[in-house]
């Protein structure tokens, strides 16, 4: 199983982002995973910042990227993304996809650097 983020990068304050995860060699289908993008920032632990459930319906956030950023899948593409708005530089992380299914283990991707900066 393999999760692969892309559209990382260099973002300035205030614009915009959109990261996006697809899983390949799921034991399961990607419809039956929980969906979730982490972060961590330099020096820090690694945090949650959104999740969706498998079935696309809902949503969870964290406080301090709520109303700023947007998670959605599908499930006919195997894609999760994040949509990043009105980046800050505190967002600054290594952002991680990761796949979650009862009773199986965890699957992460390599992750993907986003530097906010001017």
């Amino acid at each position: 199983a393999q999760l692969v983020e892309s559209g990382g990068g260099l973002v300035q304050p205030g614009g915009s982002l959109r990261l996006s995860c697809v899983a390949s060699g799921l034991t399961s289908s990607f419809s039956r995973y929980n969906m979730n993008w982490y972060r961590q920032p330099p020096g820090k632990e690694r945090e949650l910042v959104a999740g969706i459930t498998s079935d696309g319906d809902n949503t969870v956030y964290t406080d301090t990227v709520k109303g700023r950023f947007t998670i959605s899948r599908d499930n006919a593409k195997n894609t999760v993304t994040l949509q990043m708005n009105n980046r800050r530089p505190e967002d600054t992380a290594v952002y991680y996809c990761h796949a979650q299914r009862r009773s199986t283990p965890p699957i992460w991707g390599p992750g993907t650097q986003v530097n906010v900066s001017s």
